[in-house]
C-alpha cells in the first residue's frame, strides 16, 4: 500500500533533498525554481510513501478536475531514486487513481521527463501509464546535439560564423537580463504575436537562487547585445531555454557565433546539448525552418512526449 501525501511548504526540505538523490529530476523541479510563480498555479504536487519511505514524487498543478505534472513546466512526471522498481511504479498508479477518484479528479495530464535528462534507466512510468491505458496525446520534438561525437557545422552555418568573425563580435556571459528580453519580447512579437514566460525581473531571481545552473550567454558588437541564449544546465544536458537573435545581429552571424562557443567550449562537460521544441498545436504542427536551423548545427530529434490518463 502506497501512502499519498499532498506537498505543503512544511515539506520543501524533503522535497528538494528528494530532487537532487533522484534519478531522473532535475533543478527545474526543486521548489526554489517550482514556487517562483507559486501564485499563477494551483499547486497539487504529491509524494508516495512506502511504509515510511519516500519513493516518489509527482510535481503538478490542478486545473479545474484535472491534474497536470506540471502546468507550469517543461516537464514533470514521477521523480524517483534507484530504489524504484516496475513494481513499485504499478502500485503508486493504482492508489494514486484511487487518491485523485476520491478528491474528485477526471484526467492526469503528464509530461514525463525526456530521457536523455536521466543520470539512471527511469522508464517504470511508461510501463505503468501503458498498463493503465493512458494515450499518448502529445509528441514535441526538439533538436540535441550529442557533444561527445559531435555532427559538423553545416556549409550555411560555418558561413555565418565566418561572417561573426569579420565583424569582430566578442562573446560572453551576460547579466543584463533587461536587455535581453526587451529584445526577446520584439522578436517573439513580430513572428510569433507572443511574449516570453518569463520576465525579466524573474531571471535575476532564478540566477540568483540557482547560479551555476542558469546562465545567459550573448554576443556583443561595440558593447551592444546582438544575439543571446538563456542557458539551463542540468547534470547531463545543456539546454537552451530562450533563444533571441536581434535584427541587426542576424545579418552578422550573431547567434551562429553564440551557439558555436556554447557547443564547442562552454559545455564540452556535457553529454548533450538541447536546443528546445520546434512544434507548436501540441506537436500537430512542426515549423520546418526552425528545425532545420537547429540541424545545421549538427543537432537530430528527441522527443518530448505527454499522456493522457482518464480516471475512472
Amino acid at each position: 500500500m502506497i501512502r499519498i501525501v499532498k506537498y505543503t511548504s512544511q515539506d520543501k526540505k524533503i522535497w528538494n533533498d528528494f530532487i537532487s538523490s533522484s534519478k531522473n529530476g532535475t533543478f527545474m523541479l526543486n521548489r526554489d525554481f517550482m514556487d517562483y510563480h507559486a501564485d499563477r498555479f494551483h499547486d497539487f504536487s504529491l509524494m508516495f510513501y512506502k511504509k515510511e519511505t519516500l519513493i516518489a514524487l509527482l510535481p503538478a498543478s490542478l486545473h479545474g478536475t484535472e491534474v497536470r505534472s506540471h502546468g507550469g513546466l517543461t516537464y514533470g512526471g514521477l521523480i524517483s531514486n534507484k530504489d524504484l522498481r516496475a513494481v513499485d511504479a504499478l502500485e503508486i498508479f493504482d492508489d494514486l487513481k484511487i487518491f485523485f477518484k476520491e478528491n474528485n479528479i477526471s484526467e492526469l495530464l503528464y509530461k514525463r521527463v525526456p530521457s536523455l535528462y536521466y543520470t539512471y534507466p527511469s522508464d517504470e512510468d511508461i510501463y505503468a501509464l501503458f498498463r493503465n491505458n493512458a494515450i499518448l496525446y502529445r509528441r514535441d520534438i526538439s533538436t540535441v546535439v550529442d557533444l561527445k561525437e559531435r555532427i559538423p557545422f553545416n556549409t550555411r552555418r560555418k558561413r555565418n560564423l565566418k561572417k561573426a568573425e569579420k565583424a569582430g563580435l566578442e562573446f560572453k556571459e551576460s547579466t543584463d537580463f533587461e536587455t535581453y528580453i526587451s529584445l526577446l519580447t520584439d522578436i517573439l512579437k513580430e513572428k510569433h504575436n507572443a511574449s516570453p514566460v518569463h520576465s525579466a525581473q524573474e531571471l535575476h531571481l532564478l540566477k540568483e537562487r540557482f547560479p551555476e545552473n542558469i546562465k545567459l550567454y550573448a554576443s556583443f558588437k561595440e558593447g551592444q547585445m546582438m544575439a543571446g541564449v538563456l542557458m539551463f544546465s542540468t547534470p547531463k544536458v545543456a539546454h537552451a531555454q530562450y533563444i533571441m537573435n536581434s535584427f541587426d545581429g542576424r545579418t552578422i552571424g550573431a547567434l551562429d557565433f553564440v551557439f558555436d562557443k556554447l557547443i564547442n567550449e562552454v559545455y564540452t562537460d556535457k553529454d548533450y546539448f538541447d536546443f528546445g521544441i520546434s512544434t507548436e498545436e501540441e506537436g500537430r504542427f512542426l515549423n520546418e525552418g526552425l528545425i532545420e536551423q537547429k540541424q545545421e548545427f549538427g543537432g537530430r530529434a528527441l522527443l518530448y512526449d505527454s499522456y493522457k490518463l482518464e480516471i475512472k
